[in-house]
């Protein structure tokens, strides 16, 4: 009785803000790839078997580009070459050149993701000095989870607090990199759309991100159910239309505006690695990852693509929080059509949701966070 009231405490709050956005950016098309950082080197993030391809080479082999009967963006792992031991298997990285400060709310508007073993895909944010700045993880599996997982990974003094979503999986609610090893404060959504070959099946969807003064959220919408206010192609919506949020991380347990600062928008998909590679493995799939899996003819990867209808970048009405760069480093900046290589804005920082470990149902942050609230 006392945990069910608890449990009610906590997520039983006041309902999110809503809040009026215009847009200000959008990634669609055949300029979808024009205004991103490819990251060119290989996965010295997250120890993944994957090259981090360039531009140039993206365009060549085919990883990224727009599909022209669709116009949608393809962002994928080499599925045709024949890796031999001790290569790695090329793959995409790449990170919009462009960040967005505090009072944005982006949409990605997808129809496939990658799935499969090995396979590590995430559809994230951060700041360009982490983990000074923050980090969103709006979308994020491995090998074959059916259901996404989404974090923060702060510095120190970030919780979720009375968090206002449907979803109850909380797997942790300290936010600082340094704490649980860098788990971040997870909430895995309990749909089995939103991931994997279910994502697939049932048409896709957008995943929304809200980074507000008052609090981050995250919305998923399978695509039966996206709102009016989004497949209409709106250039103002108003959140008021969305519901509650799958997942919500307040301003009551976490100064959005100490914690976060803008942030560049990420796609990446690596192979293996710290958390696909990890403790799970063997309990989701079999044999050695690296040499059963990356290795050989690639066929296995026939799945391990995005499939991106658009993204778009919306302001709090009356606002702009685009914050472009105000310096370009020779050769810096790269398109799909282009060979001019990556920036190292980037380079060596860590995708906090590395460390991540199998997400499963735990409240005990929360029952602390009501009972001391209680006291």
């Amino acid at each position: 009785m006392m945990a069910t009231a608890l449990a009610c405490l906590a997520f039983s709050v006041a309902p999110v803000a809503a809040t009026t956005y215009s847009m200000v950016k959008e990634y669609y098309g055949s300029s979808f790839f024009n205004e991103w950082t490819f990251y060119n080197n290989y996965d010295n993030l997250t120890n993944g078997d994957v090259n981090y391809v360039s531009a140039q080479n993206a365009t060549a082999y085919k990883l990224a580009y727009v599909d022209t009967a669709t116009n949608h963006a393809i962002i994928k792992v080499d599925n045709t070459s024949t890796v031999v031991y001790d290569n790695k298997r090329n793959s995409v990285r790449i990170a919009s050149v462009d960040s967005f400060g505090v009072g944005s709310l982006w949409v990605a508007d997808m129809y496939h993701v990658p799935y499969g073993c090995s396979v590590w895909p995430a559809w994230w944010s951060q700041a360009p000095l982490w983990p000074q700045g923050g980090e969103i993880d709006t979308f994020e599996g491995i090998n074959t989870n059916t259901q996404n997982q989404m974090s923060l990974h702060t510095e120190t003094g970030c919780t979720a607090v009375s968090q206002n979503q449907t979803s109850t999986l909380v797997a942790s609610t300290n936010c600082s990199y340094a704490a649980n090893s860098d788990q971040g404060c997870i909430v895995t959504d309990p749909s089995t759309a939103s991931y994997g070959a279910g994502f697939a099946s049932s048409g896709g969807g957008a995943f929304v991100t809200e980074m507000a003064s008052t609090g981050i959220s995250i919305w998923f919408f399978p695509r039966s159910q996206i709102p009016s206010s989004l497949s209409g192609n709106g250039s103002v919506i108003d959140t008021s239309t969305f519901g509650i949020p799958v997942a919500n991380w307040p301003s009551t347990g976490c100064n959005i505006a100490q914690f976060f600062q803008p942030q560049n928008l990420i796609f990446d998909i690596t192979l293996c690695g710290d958390w696909a590679d990890g403790v799970t493995w063997n309990s989701t799939c079999s044999g050695i990852c690296y040499n059963n899996w990356v290795m050989g003819n690639g066929t296995d990867y026939n799945n391990a693509y995005f499939e991106v209808g658009y993204v778009r970048v919306f302001s709090t009405e009356g606002t702009n929080t685009v914050v472009s760069p105000t310096t370009s480093a020779s050769g810096s900046s790269s398109t799909a059509s282009g060979s001019a290589t990556s920036s190292s804005s980037s380079a060596g920082l860590l995708h906090g949701g590395f460390w991540m470990t199998a997400t499963v149902l735990v409240i005990v942050g929360l029952v602390s966070s009501a009972l001391f609230t209680l006291a």
